[in-house]
């Protein structure tokens, strides 16, 4: 062969590895697009888990739109199952297209965690987190091993949304992400981190319950003053620092809750729910079977630990931390970080109360807090239906979503939307 085929022929393997490479990405998983999957050991003995869902946008080359992290509350309710199947995934457990999934507009990566949720695990050497900044420190092991791995989301905008309990999980980790990446240990392009009905400030949400369960007239003045008398009593062990007492007594209030309100479903007050219809968010045994049988053979998983919907062990290990609020975090991310704090809220949600989030977010204290305080509070309409609510300023935004409670991807997916495509920005 002469030495100049020869070299022409180097050059076009060469282009088409290249382009193998530049078009080719992940696996076939479980509906549309390609995917990829695998564990992360963030510490000696316990292991996170994520999926990573390559947009199906029109696009030339999936770093032409963002990276969008996923984390569900709980905590220990699996991003993988809840998440993936029934909120922004590109399909359900019955196999049928979401029209509303995410994976349309940007990339997602979605994360079981803490370690022990969902498909991720704990060796019997390793450990479970006890406080939220484990949470946050085993989050930026994996992206720092993910980033390792897939090096073109390095130059990808970044962006963390949560629900629930991520409203406490997300922020510390946000937070800790910049510190990593400040200190050179990490290089991504976080942009935002976005909260749903969060848990940041637990107190403020207990404390909202009575308040907002009598104005939207679920109970009398009597109720009003059971719940209001035991929301009390949780307050005062949250000052004095007995988490574990608070939380026993957090069941209290929501017992009297249910007496006081012949069971309203209080993950959205205006729900109708059968009187024998039981939910526990996140827990399913429909999803479960799904999840251990169809998914785990899929992905290849059948030889790794089953997978849990609501791992027990997780939340005990973080019984001392389930009450302690999160609103300094937010603080320090508005004041020493350039990262964009969003917050929404469906406002038929309990759980949460939107009244609640109104409160800790008007406590907070930072250079900029006039701007947000000044700010007009506008509404947003969708295809001229109103949808909601928004105020922005100082870095922070907050959206008030109507006809949505605790899962507002399920019950508003066109209001998620408008708020997913205000922060990442995509075209």
């Amino acid at each position: 062969m002469p030495l100049s085929l020869n070299k022409n022929c180097i050059w076009v393997l060469a282009l088409c590895l290249f382009l193998s490479l530049y078009w080719v990405q992940g696996r076939v998983g479980l509906g549309p697009g390609n995917q990829e999957w695998d564990y992360v050991e963030v510490r000696n003995g316990s292991h996170l888990f994520y999926w990573l869902l390559y947009t199906t946008a029109n696009v030339r080359h999936f770093t032409h739109r963002p990276l969008v992290i996923w984390l569900q509350g709980g905590p220990g309710v699996a991003s993988s199952g809840i998440g993936f199947f029934e909120q922004l995934g590109p399909i359900d457990i019955e196999g049928r297209l979401r029209e509303t999934s995410w994976v349309h507009h940007v990339n997602v990566l979605i994360v079981d965690s803490p370690v022990g949720t969902g498909f991720a695990y704990v060796e019997d050497h390793g450990s479970y987190a006890t406080t939220n900044r484990r949470i946050a420190l085993d989050l930026v092991e994996l992206m720092k091993q993910f980033l390792e791995k897939y090096p073109a989301f390095r130059n990808v905008p970044l962006h963390i949304f949560s629900e629930s309990y991520g409203g406490k999980m997300a922020p510390e980790f946000a937070l800790e992400l910049h510190s990593a990446k400040k200190r050179g240990q990490v290089d991504c392009r976080l942009e935002s981190v976005v909260v749903g009905n969060p848990w940041t400030s637990p107190l403020d949400s207990v404390l909202s319950y009575a308040p907002y369960l009598l104005q939207m007239g679920i109970v009398d003045e009597d109720g009003y003053r059971r719940i209001s008398r035991l929301s009390g009593q949780l307050a005062a062990l949250v000052y004095d620092k007995q988490w574990l007492k608070a939380l026993r007594k957090a069941s209290d209030v929501q017992d009297e809750i249910s007496a006081s309100t012949g069971n309203v479903f209080i993950y959205n007050t205006q729900r109708r729910v059968h009187e024998d219809e039981v939910y526990r968010y996140g827990e399913d045994k429909k999803m479960s079977d799904f999840m251990r049988t169809n998914v785990t053979r899929v992905l290849g998983l059948e030889k790794m630990p089953v997978w849990m919907d609501q791992n027990s062990t997780v939340f005990e290990s973080l019984y001392d931390d389930l009450f302690k609020p999160a609103t300094h975090i937010v603080t320090r991310l508005l004041e020493e970080t350039p990262i964009k704090v969003g917050i929404f809220s469906g406002t038929l949600d309990l759980l949460c109360a939107t009244p609640g989030t109104v409160n800790w977010i008007n406590r907070l204290k930072w250079s900029r807090r006039s701007e947000y305080a000044r700010a007009h509070r506008t509404a947003f309409r969708i295809d001229g239906m109103l949808e909601g609510y928004e105020k922005h300023g100082g870095r922070l935004s907050m959206f008030w979503v109507l006809r949505a409670g605790h899962l507002v991807q399920q019950d508003n997916p066109a209001a998620m939307a408008y708020i997913l495509k205000y922060f990442t920005e995509y075209e």
